[in-house]
């Protein structure tokens, strides 16, 4: 039987109302899958005042893996626009994250508030996130997992692993790579399959182990400490043959063959196998069911992306699906969610493909290959574009042609807004739009739309900078959606305000 963790009293009243009976609970949506991604668009939504519940297999928060190691600057961020990138912060390291091929990427120069990644496990990640959807009363149907779904013109029956159902106006796989809704949904899972295998683990050596990197004919190695003294294994495999759950004898074997011993390995916590397989949704959306995160894409781990992009996946997709469930905005706003962050994605496959065949073998081609790139990428310019691509800082929405900020992440100015100094990020604290008047007080007009989002005159007197494109021209006015992306910048005549509006945030009100 799933556990429904507690939730506030005024929460739980609402959603026994809304049941149709005692075996079936109502939802406005309900996300498969409790990782990263899950738990982010579930605070997006909880934040917008949606009715959001998340089903989780896992039984727990707790997550023994290492996975996913850290966030980049573009998540930073994003984290940051919702007031609670402190959190992290607070508990993992900040370091130079950004990489390409294994060669590091300085981005401390880049103009961001966060010209760094932090270093901190996936466990730690999922952790807090738990921790600010509690806050926000999302229940969590725990020990459940979603095993099939029928949608129909207004909603979408949702079945769960221990025989109930539950009701949803929208579903949303992100349920990982191997995702049960992307295949219920019969979305192809389009791309290429792996050419090499990975084992990671955690465990103990009773003999002094060979710390560090190691490239040879096979492949990639390493071997690090962790934090709480044990040894991080990552091992290229001699072949694809050996699949499935990974063994004890599997690691020892591939050590053996690269290191020539195992180092006398003992104590697993964890084995995992992954590989460079490379796979996409050909959709992001059928109907009323969507995909996010790994559910949508996988590639290898190299250069840290996956999780990042699955938490940028969530705070693209979380204000459309609010207001289309809101009815401020038509359905086809959901539609924008592919059209924007399906090549973000494809971008990502790209340039993970791209590392592994600068890093699968050592032999004197690829050697001097790596070699000759890692020049080039010290380079200032070559450095900058590659460490904006790598931590997300230049990604850029086709929102059409105009000033370099349309369709980018806006940079968190210093501001000056009724007598009161204030970062910009803290006007998106409660995801919501925000139109910005740099001109003269009062010369902007949003007050059809003045429940959907905030009219703010203000003043900047900063320089205006775009990470790997550097200074632009100061608009004098901006409309930014939550998400925290550039919709609008004003020209002369202020054209097309009403239309980027109405686009962005319904027609106007009554």
């Amino acid at each position: 039987m799933p556990v429904l963790l507690p939730t506030s009293r005024s929460r739980q009243q609402a959603h026994r109302a809304g049941a149709r009976n005692a075996a079936m609970t109502d939802h406005a949506v309900i996300i498969a899958g409790g990782g990263p991604t899950g738990l982010m668009l579930a605070a997006e939504l909880a934040l917008a005042n949606v009715d959001v519940a998340v089903v989780e297999r896992r039984v727990n928060q707790e997550l023994v893996e290492t996975r996913a190691g850290g966030l980049h600057a573009r998540s930073i961020e994003m984290l940051d626009q919702r007031g609670v990138a402190d959190r992290f912060l607070r508990e993992g390291q900040i370091t130079q994250l950004a990489g390409f091929a294994w060669t590091r990427l300085d981005i401390s120069d880049l103009p961001t508030r966060h010209p760094y990644g932090l270093a901190l496990r996936q466990s730690h990640i999922e952790r807090i996130l738990g921790g600010r959807v509690a806050e926000l009363a999302v229940p969590v149907y725990r020990g459940s997992d979603v095993t099939g779904f029928a949608q129909d013109e207004t909603g979408v029956d949702i079945a769960l692993s221990g025989g109930e159902t539950l009701r949803a106006n929208y579903l949303v796989g992100c349920d990982g790579g191997r995702s049960l809704v992307r295949k219920a949904a019969g979305i192809d899972f389009a791309g290429f399959g792996p050419t090499l295998s990975n084992l990671m683990a955690e465990v103990e050596m009773r003999e002094a182990p060979a710390f560090g990197l190691r490239h040879d004919a096979l492949g990639f190695h390493g071997l690090s400490k962790t934090e709480n003294g044990r040894v991080l294994a990552v091992v290229t495999e001699a072949t694809l043959e050996r699949t499935g759950e990974p063994s004890l004898r599997d690691l020892s074997d591939a050590l053996i063959a690269v290191y020539g011993t195992d180092f006398s390995l003992q104590n697993p916590a964890w084995i995992s196998r992954f590989t460079d397989a490379a796979r996409q949704a050909v959709s992001y959306r059928k109907a009323r069911v969507l995909l996010a995160g790994d559910a949508a894409h996988i590639h290898h781990s190299v250069g840290g992306q996956g999780l990042n992009t699955g938490i940028q996946d969530a705070v693209n997709l979380g204000w459309k699906l609010a207001q289309v469930i809101k009815g401020t905005s038509p359905d086809s706003l959901l539609d924008t969610y592919h059209a924007e962050r399906h090549p973000v994605a494809a971008r990502v496959l790209r340039n993970t493909m791209a590392q592994i065949a600068l890093l699968r073998r050592g032999d004197d081609g690829l050697k001097a290959a790596r070699d000759v790139f890692s020049e080039l990428l010290v380079m200032d310019e070559p450095r900058q574009r590659f460490g904006a691509m790598m931590s997300g800082l230049d990604i850029r929405y086709d929102l059409g042609d105009g000033h370099p900020l349309l369709g980018r992440r806006m940079p968190d100015l210093d501001l000056t807004a009724e007598g009161q100094k204030l970062r910009l990020f803290t006007l998106l604290h409660g995801a919501r739009g925000v139109l910005l008047n740099f001109g003269k007080r009062g010369g902007i007009a949003g007050t059809p739309w003045a429940d959907r989002i905030g009219v703010v005159d203000a003043a900047c007197d900063g320089p205006w900078q775009l990470p790997a494109i550097g200074e632009v021209a100061a608009p004098s006015a901006v409309l930014l959606r939550p998400d925290g992306h550039v919709a609008w910048v004003a020209d002369e005549s202020r054209h097309g305000l009403e239309e980027a509006l109405t686009k962005w945030f319904g027609p106007a009100a009554a």
